[in-house]
């Protein structure tokens, strides 16, 4: 199954508290923190909610 790694590229500073927390449950922390997680529709809903502020590259 195809799997997406996700980079934090811009701060939380100042972003509505559903952005930190979609941030934080997708397991990223620092600006330029990555994690690696499985396709599917949860995910990809949580990356489009916050795709001003993540990365996005498919593995």
């Amino acid at each position: 199954m195809a799997q997406l790694q996700i980079t934090l590229k811009r701060s939380l500073i100042g972003r509505p508290g559903n952005q930190r927390a979609t941030i934080q449950s997708l397991g990223l922390r620092k600006v330029n923190s990555t994690v690696v997680k499985e396709d599917n529709a949860a995910i990809r809903g949580m990356v489009n909610q916050v795709s001003h502020l993540v990365e996005v590259k498919e593995v």
